[in-house]
């Protein structure tokens, strides 16, 4: 009866053959294109002759279902290949983590705006740091005249960081630390000062950015040549793979490449290829694939284009997931996760009207919470301007809450997934991001793109293009190039003087004077002992060091000592 059945059932030559839904709404298409989009074109002409997203994809008028669409290119929230969020229920669960970047002055300046900021609602730190920590110069070193406290915090030993986390409940809070050429030492920092107060390193939650990779292509922070300063990244993620659960040793991040004017598509794709990079150094070092990847996370930037920004996000998920699976062989579900902070776009935040930067910031934070991030920040109104205030703080935390709890945004899991356009944009976002992947490939790897100047160039042309729309006027920026206004700015001003450099200066003075000059010496000399020795972890020695008294600058120096420093190659 049943081979009866199917048989009555088999399509015979005679039979029509009926059109599948895409093949339908194909046809619908070009039926609406002839009878009516034609004499509406006839009457009156469309804005531009050419839409595109703002990294230059052209924008189609509409979208059907393609004939080659697959529901297993999408799927469901919480299975592979995950293009609809990596968890089940996603915001109906628990919302995202609202996590402001903060940091400036002196460590107890930033200490009382963590506190500020937890007692209005913040579920986790995000430490900024100062340009003389980022390039691990110590406060009173004359490199950092002008700098210390300015963009960030200063953090120059072990005793600054105890000052900055005065207080803090480290084992209830998670801290994002924005740090990458000694990121390993600012860790080690955080490591001790959460042991001194009680709280083990095996109940410390946060991430690193430590991010060596992107500082080459993008931000410049970078203190060693590549090679060995990728190096210093593997300890970090084996250390904390064998004694830190909770802590995510890299965020891989694309949010520089973007601020250094890079399209969606590039910081897409470079940022995965960097991601893959410590991924296949780490199995290089003999690290399970399935023991390190649930702690690697990723931090995006979410910029105007709202749907570019939204594809940006599913197809990222779906890279990595393939990758993760086919590519380095994982089988746990969580090593095929991309988790990932988003922060909203800094760069595009203007200096003119700078009220108007509550829209874009709003709009930008839409965005990636539409594309499924697990933690957000979103920039202050006053940014392009200076360091935020608390009341501009607020209304960007504020900003958040409102559509967490009021706009019902968190109440449907992916609510664009079956998007035409959505998902047309999101695999076009694929498609781009693995032409790249091909060029990288044949330039025998990021390190050697590195080294070539490619990432530099492509960034520097992406930028240069956008530059000369803006200029040209055919890149409208609200404020700036169209609907300005000739008004002074009414913004409270924020303004950290010298005194944060004249404390912090004093106090590395006493403490030189007080600690053991031999046990720092001995210390510095493991250091060097360490990276001289390309099968040892380094960590260890960090941590002896910085409990000698060691300051931020004489570690780095000591590593400097063997790995030497780096000049960029030049990409004009």
């Amino acid at each position: 009866m049943a081979s009866s059945r199917a048989a009555a059932r088999r399509v015979t030559p005679s039979e029509p053959v009926v059109p599948s839904p895409a093949g339908r709404a194909l046809d619908a298409k070009r039926r609406w294109e002839a009878e009516v989009l034609t004499s509406a074109l006839a009457k009156s002409a469309e804005r531009k002759e050419r839409f595109e997203t703002l990294g230059g994809i052209e924008v189609p008028r509409i979208q059907v279902p393609a004939p080659t669409d697959s529901f297993d290119r999408i799927g469901y929230p919480g299975q592979y290949p995950y293009t609809r969020g990596v968890h089940p229920t996603m915001y109906r669960g628990r919302v995202w983590s609202m996590r402001m970047f903060s940091g400036f002055g002196t460590p107890e300046d930033t200490n009382r705006r963590f506190h500020y900021l937890l007692a209005h609602g913040e579920s986790g730190l995000s430490i900024a740091f100062d340009d003389p920590t980022l390039y691990g110069i110590d406060a009173d070193d004359k490199e950092a005249l002008g700098e210390v406290g300015k963009c960030g915090v200063n953090v120059s030993s072990l005793h600054d960081m105890d000052r900055l986390l005065k207080g803090i409940p480290l084992a209830d809070v998670t801290t994002s630390m924005t740090i990458n050429g000694p990121a390993n030492i600012v860790w080690g920092m955080y490591i001790l000062s959460a042991e001194r107060v009680g709280v083990p390193r095996a109940q410390l939650g946060g991430t690193t950015q430590n991010d060596i990779l992107k500082e080459y292509i993008a931000q410049k922070e970078f203190l060693y040549p590549p090679k060995p300063a990728l190096r210093l990244v593997i300890d970090t993620i084996e250390m904390s793979m064998r004694s830190m659960p909770k802590w995510n040793p890299v965020s891989i991040s694309g949010y520089h490449i973007r601020e250094a004017g890079s399209t969606a598509v590039q910081e897409l794709a470079f940022t995965l290829a960097d991601g893959m990079t410590y991924v296949e150094e780490a199995k290089r070092r003999g690290l399970p694939v399935d023991e390190f990847a649930p702690r690697l996370s990723f931090f995006f930037n979410s910029h105007n284009d709202f749907f570019e920004e939204i594809a940006k996000f599913r197809a990222a998920r779906r890279l990595w997931a393939e990758a993760m699976r086919d590519k380095f062989g994982a089988k746990k579900e969580r090593s095929l996760w991309m988790r990932f902070h988003t922060q909203t776009a800094g760069c595009s935040c203007t200096a003119q009207q700078p009220e108007l930067n509550v829209v874009r910031t709003t709009i930008q934070a839409l965005a990636g919470v539409l594309g499924g991030t697990q933690s957000l920040h979103t920039n202050s109104y006053d940014e392009a301007l200076q360091l935020p205030t608390e009341d501009a703080v607020r209304i960007a935390l504020r900003t958040q809450q409102i559509l967490a709890h009021e706009s019902g945004v968190a109440d449907a899991v992916d609510p664009f997934g079956g998007s035409y356009y959505v998902e047309w944009l999101t695999d076009k976002m694929e498609e781009e991001a693995r032409r790249y992947f091909d060029r990288i490939d044949q330039l025998g790897g990021v390190v050697a793109g590195i080294e070539r100047g490619f990432f530099q160039r492509e960034i520097q042309e992406a930028s240069f293009r956008y530059q000369r729309a803006v200029e040209s006027g055919e890149q409208k920026v609200v404020g700036v190039n169209a609907y300005t206004l000739d008004a002074p700015i009414h913004v409270p001003r924020l303004r950290i003087s010298e005194q944060a450099r004249t404390a912090q200066s004093k106090r590395l003075r006493a403490l030189r004077a007080k600690r053991s000059a031999s046990k720092h010496a001995k210390a510095l000399e493991l250091v060097r002992k360490a990276a001289r020795d390309p099968e040892a972890n380094t960590m260890p020695a960090v941590l002896k060091a910085l409990a000698a008294e060691a300051t931020l600058g004489e570690i780095v120096h000591a590593f400097q000592d063997v790995f030497g420093s780096y000049r960029e190659r030049s990409t004009y």
